[in-house]
């Protein structure tokens, strides 16, 4: 049996075990859109070879990138609030004005289905012009059972019109829609009672999540989120502790949460919690840099307790206009001091934990989806260094 293609004359980052996995003379074989070997070339098996072979000439071969939360699916824009907090206005005095998140949801609402592929797909484009083939979408624009489902369909929609996986993550207890009238407590039985199971028996909701702060969900409401998404089996995630300090990551931790995301305001106990229970801290540079925050997420606490590390761009219209994991890994770096290494792990192999797809894609290992980034870089460093440079040579998806 032969191989489908062989990547030899290159260098790996396979970001397999717990560091990058440099292989120097290294080459990637891909059967039936897997990875079939990844390693060293000499210990490529001598008696197979493939229908094609291509000679990457030293550049380098890393995981595919993926961003491990978005909200790539919405109608219209906030630039507008972008000038107002320009003037000094705050997130919060934004949102209790009746802006945004509550903006984007009138906006797409109003939008077709059609409208927001369209509106969506210029954005997926831009990520997967720099290596990304694992997307998460969150909805959380509708806030109401009719333009949620219609948001986590074209969020689907995305992975048939272009050549990436997507994952899609219900997010109903987002923020409390106009129709509501202040009662948090009766919309987050709607979203448990009749939305959630709606949208899961339509088999729209691959996991679920909420966001616990004071301007959106109590810990006590997420809590009853996340125990109907156990119910029905899915996995759950959380924004967490971004404004202030809910305890969300250890109450994330406790219901087995995939990741906690945001979390500039964790503490101790909650990277301690986190680590234990494996639920990934997410970090966001793009909305801490957006919204000019000072409060840094604990990297030191996470560090101490071994809390894996992803990160994303939070691709949003009001607090994270981003749509490039280059430019996140840059901001990683630069805002939050992590290291290269774990910025290239963030796009990659923890960033595919948080999504529960560590089995599937993430690393470059055997049996794994071949999906990969080829880069014109000297050294993985580049990666994170370069500013509004794009070094991709070529991505491989599924193998081709």
């Amino acid at each position: 049996m032969r191989f489908d293609r062989i990547w030899f004359n290159a260098r790996l980052a396979t970001l397999a075990g717990d560091d990058l996995g440099i292989v120097e003379g290294g080459a990637v074989a891909a059967k039936d859109g897997r990875i079939a070997f990844a390693g060293p070339v000499e210990d490529l098996p001598s008696q197979r070879d493939a229908a094609e072979r291509i000679d990457c000439e030293g550049r380098w071969i890393t995981p595919g990138l993926i961003d491990c939360h978005t909200h790539l699916v919405f109608g219209g824009d906030r630039a507008h609030e972008f000038e107002l907090r320009l003037k000094g206005a705050s997130y919060e005095e934004i949102a209790r004005a009746g802006g945004g998140i509550v903006s984007t949801v009138r906006a797409t609402r109003a939008a077709s289905e059609d409208e927001l592929v369209a509106s969506a797909l210029p954005r997926l484009d831009h990520l997967i012009a720099e290596g990304c083939t694992t997307i998460e979408v969150k909805s959380g624009y509708g806030l109401d059972l009719e333009t949620e489902a219609q948001s986590l369909r074209a969020a689907r929609r995305l992975g048939r019109e272009r050549n990436v996986a997507v994952t899609t993550t219900f997010l109903g207890a987002h923020a409390l829609p106009p129709e509501a009238n202040g009662d948090k407590d009766a919309y987050i039985a709607k979203v448990c009672e009749e939305m959630l199971p709606a949208l899961a028996r339509e088999g729209l909701v691959d996991a679920v999540d909420a966001f616990c702060e004071g301007i959106a969900f109590s810990a006590e409401q997420t809590a009853r989120v996340f125990a109907t998404a156990r119910a029905l089996g899915l996995k759950v995630k959380l924004h967490a502790d971004q404004l202030s300090n809910l305890h969300g990551a250890k109450l994330a931790a406790e219901y087995g949460a995939l990741s906690a995301d945001h979390l500039e305001h964790t503490d101790e106990d909650g990277a301690a919690a986190m680590a234990k229970a494996g639920t990934v801290a997410v970090l966001l540079p793009g909305a801490f840099y957006m919204l000019r925050e000072t409060k840094l997420p604990p990297v030191g606490a996470f560090r101490r307790h071994g809390t894996r590390m992803a990160i994303a761009t939070d691709c949003n219209p009001g607090t994270s206009p981003l749509t490039s994991l280059l430019l996140t890994m840059n901001m990683g770096a630069t805002l939050f001091r992590l290291t290269v290494e774990e910025c290239m792990a963030g796009v990659t192999r923890e960033a595919a934990r948080a999504l529960g797809r560590l089995d599937e894609t993430g690393t470059l290992e055997p049996g794994k989806s071949c999906d990969l980034a080829i880069w014109n870089i000297e050294r993985p460093a580049e990666l994170a260094y370069r500013i509004g440079f794009n070094p991709l040579h070529a991505r491989i998806w599924r193998g081709q």
